[in-house]
C-alpha cells in the first residue's frame, strides 16, 4: 500500500510539474496596456528554448526552435484595431511598442488610449511567419512576455510606470476563430491599415508624453 501511495504521489508531482511548465510558457497570453495618451506601454519577448534550440544562432523563422508571435491588439469596445507576426529565436529578445507599432496604423481612424494585446506562439509555416497572424500553424509552446502600463493618478501631476508578466490564457477553438478571420478581414481588406509594425530586436522600456 504504502508503495502504490508513493507511486500515486510522485505521479501526481510530475503531472503538476507538466502543467506548471506548460502553463507558464502557454501559447496563449494576454495583457493591457492604458493611458497611452500619457506615456508608451511596450511589450517584450522572448523564446524560452521549448521548441529546441541549435547551435548557430539567427533571427528568421527558420532558426532551429523559433516560433511566430501573433500579436493581435483590441480597443475596450472589442474591435481588432492592428495585428502582425513576426519570428522570435531561441534565447532571442524582441520588442514592440504600444503607440508605434500597435495603434499607429489602426483599421479605423479612432486611436484608442488603452488596449488589450493578445500573443499567439506558433510553428513557422514553410520557415516564415508571413501571413501567419491570419492563417497560424500548430501551436507552440516557450512565449514568455512582459509588458509594461501607465498608471495616471487623478488627483497628482505624477505617472507611475509599471512592468508585470503577460497572463497565460486558455484559449477556445472560438477565440482562435475570431482571432484569426479578424485577421483575415484586415489584411484583405484594410489597404494596409491594422497591420501593426512589426517586432524590432532588443527590449524595450516605456517612454514618457
Amino acid at each position: 500500500m504504502q508503495f502504490l501511495l508513493r507511486s500515486v504521489t510522485l505521479a501526481s508531482i510530475a503531472t503538476m510539474a507538466a502543467f506548471a511548465q506548460v502553463a507558464t510558457d502557454a501559447p496563449f497570453q494576454v495583457r493591457y496596456a492604458s493611458n497611452l495618451n500619457v506615456g508608451d506601454s511596450v511589450v517584450n519577448i522572448t523564446n524560452t528554448g521549448a521548441r529546441g534550440a541549435g547551435l548557430a544562432a539567427g533571427t528568421s523563422a527558420s532558426t532551429t526552435g523559433a516560433f511566430c508571435v501573433n500579436v493581435y491588439a483590441f480597443s475596450p469596445d472589442e474591435q481588432m484595431i492592428s495585428c502582425c507576426s513576426c519570428p522570435v529565436t531561441p534565447n532571442g529578445l524582441v520588442s514592440l511598442s504600444a503607440r508605434n507599432d500597435l495603434i499607429s496604423n489602426t483599421l479605423t481612424p479612432a486611436v484608442p488610449t488603452s488596449i488589450v494585446i493578445k500573443l499567439l506562439a506558433t510553428v513557422p509555416v514553410g520557415g516564415s511567419c508571413s501571413g501567419s497572424a491570419a492563417s497560424p500553424g500548430a501551436l507552440s509552446p516557450g512565449l514568455a512576455a512582459w509588458g509594461t502600463t501607465v498608471h495616471a493618478p487623478p488627483y497628482a501631476p505624477e505617472v507611475a510606470t509599471t512592468e508585470t508578466a503577460f497572463t497565460p490564457a486558455t484559449l477556445s477553438a472560438g477565440e482562435l476563430s475570431r482571432l484569426t478571420n479578424l485577421c483575415t478581414f484586415i489584411n484583405a481588406n484594410g489597404s494596409g491599415f491594422g497591420i501593426c509594425r512589426s517586432c524590432r530586436l532588443g527590449g524595450l522600456g516605456a517612454a514618457g508624453r
